[in-house]
């Protein structure tokens, strides 16, 4: 499982047309399930994401977490990230999980996540959507179990 985050001032996504997910301060977090992840590697990748410390503290070190920045998450499902660009132009998604198991993970991500007590904002799974987001630093982070 693949977690690419993203500190942010503010992201959101939009289907159709609609806004369906937005925060300010946070983390955006673009999830790819990958075919052998279980509801295990779901859990470890949340409280690697929940704990990542990636907010600046007073002294202007990353020494926060995204809980103790009072931040948000926006959970957004991107199969994308599991694909095989090793060979070829073209990428191979050979490796992401099937549609239905990776929503599963999808959705029991995202609750894991919001038992945490932060507030967790979603995409739509499988949708064509529009991110949008300022970066904060930049600050981007690839996490995988």
């Amino acid at each position: 499982m693949i977690a690419l985050i993203q500190r942010v001032t503010q992201a959101k996504v939009v289907v159709e047309g609609e806004t369906i997910g937005e925060i300010g301060q946070g983390l955006l977090v673009l999830l790819g399930v990958e075919k052998e992840d279980t509801p295990q590697k779901a859990q470890r990748l949340c409280d690697k994401v929940m704990g990542y410390r990636v907010f600046s503290d007073d002294q202007g070190k990353m020494n926060l977490n995204v809980q103790q920045a009072g931040g948000r998450l926006l959970v957004v499902s991107q199969f994308t990230l599991a694909a095989d660009t090793q060979k070829g132009l073209r990428p191979s998604f050979s490796g992401g999980a099937e549609p239905q198991k990776a929503d599963e993970l999808y959705r029991y991500f995202v609750e894991q996540c919001r038992v945490t007590g932060v507030k967790t904002e979603t995409g739509k799974f499988a949708a064509d959507m529009e991110v949008s987001l300022t970066n904060d630093g930049p600050v981007t982070f690839w996490l995988q179990v």
